[in-house]
């Protein structure tokens, strides 16, 4: 796993910069019910959705949490006085806290979401709504001649399949809410750098370096291939009955 620390200072240029997260935070919002007034944004990183989640629904009070020193520290930047540093299975809040919930790339990056998805669940109000990102991994295969070549190392099981997301929210009573797509503006892969990251064990791992050069012998490797389509999925809490 990257070192977020380390990456804070350059993450948001190498991740599609205010593209990218303006289409995010517009898609998360499209699934926000107009009535809520409260949403945490659970791994907010530098921030940078965050904000633009604040900015685009006037009244919403939008709160931030994020585990690396370094990346909170960026967001608080964006949002003074509204970011803190936590654990997403252990979240500083009582329960029922907010109206929504947002996780953007995290799930992926877990051996089991189960207890992010808990933490959710638990700071939600009766009503609320969790979105969240899934098949991460899954979406930057679009068919390029990249695909091709890593396609047998994708781990088709991963951790924030949909499918695995669903089973975990219905473990705490959330019902499916609706589905969103959004494009990952700047994140098409590139054969070089992808080469790199693999060399160094952060992609493809069990291709190793025969897979890592293959890669970078591809014609054109400085080219970015085309950009991924992320999808989100929302989950309600449902209100007690009367």
């Amino acid at each position: 796993m990257l070192d977020y620390d380390k990456e804070a200072g350059e993450y948001d240029a190498t991740r599609g910069g205010e593209p990218r997260a303006a289409a995010a935070a517009q898609s998360v919002l499209g699934l926000v019910p107009e009535e809520a007034r409260s949403l945490l944004d659970i791994a907010c990183g530098t921030g940078l959705v965050t904000r633009l989640l604040a900015a685009g629904r006037p009244g919403l009070r939008v709160a931030g949490a994020d585990t690396s020193y370094g990346m909170a520290r960026m967001a608080a930047k964006r949002l003074p006085g509204t970011v803190v540093l936590a654990d997403s299975r252990r979240l500083p809040f009582q329960d029922g806290s907010f109206d929504a919930v947002s996780v953007i790339w995290l799930l992926h990056l877990l051996d089991d979401a189960a207890s992010v998805v808990a933490e959710a669940a638990r700071v939600l109000r009766p009503g609320g709504v969790l979105v969240t990102t899934v098949d991460k991994d899954a979406a930057h295969h679009v068919g390029s001649d990249i695909d091709a070549l890593a396609a047998p190392y994708l781990k088709w099981s991963a951790t924030d399949g949909a499918t695995v997301v669903t089973a975990r929210a219905a473990e705490h009573g959330l019902l499916p809410g609706g589905t969103a797509r959004f494009r990952g503006h700047g994140q098409g892969r590139i054969p070089r750098r992808l080469a790199r990251h693999i060399r160094d064990g952060k992609a493809y791992a069990a291709g190793g370096a025969a897979l890592a050069e293959r890669i970078e012998s591809l014609p054109d490797p400085e080219r970015p291939r085309p950009d991924p389509e992320f999808t989100l999925l929302a989950f309600r809490k449902p209100k007690p009955s009367a």
